[in-house]
């Protein structure tokens, strides 16, 4: 008996993992009839580590970190729609990546499967505490797919 999904979630950072996982994701998503959610998580304790403490995640930090996300998800919308999926919706979120993709939006959105990149972007996290693949596949209460 095959596996089938209804919510698909799938977080995206930049990086080229977190893209080919999106494609892979679309895929099941069309497989499936399933509905797709995409997430960027901004942690804005990136900012204060990428510049060694000395600027302070101020309201325009926050802000333009916020547009930025917000252009980079339409133009992945762009090309989720040009891949034939109209079932999908895009979500930024502030916050830990790893307990917002693991615990909180699983729970908001009924998610059966994740899927994502083998590592992200932020390099100085995966030294210290650990990738947040690493935890979402041990924390997250549903299937993960880790697409490469």
């Amino acid at each position: 008996m095959q596996q089938q999904y209804k919510n698909i979630l799938v977080p995206v950072d930049g990086s080229d993992g977190a893209e080919k996982a999106l494609v892979k994701g679309v895929e099941i998503a069309k497989r499936n009839k399933a509905h797709l959610d995409v997430v960027t998580v901004i942690d804005l304790k990136q900012f204060s580590v990428s510049f060694a403490g000395m600027m302070d995640a101020n309201g325009e930090v926050v802000y333009q970190a916020y547009e930025d996300v917000d252009n980079y998800l339409d133009s992945l919308l762009e090309k989720i729609h040009e891949m034939g999926l109209e079932d999908v919706k895009m979500h930024a979120r502030f916050g830990s990546p790893r307990t917002i993709i693991a615990h909180d939006l699983t729970k908001e959105y009924g998610t059966d499967l994740i899927v994502m990149g083998p590592t992200g972007l932020n390099a100085v996290e995966r030294m210290f505490v650990g990738s947040v693949t690493d935890y979402v596949i041990r924390a997250a209460p549903c299937d993960v797919i880790i697409g490469r």
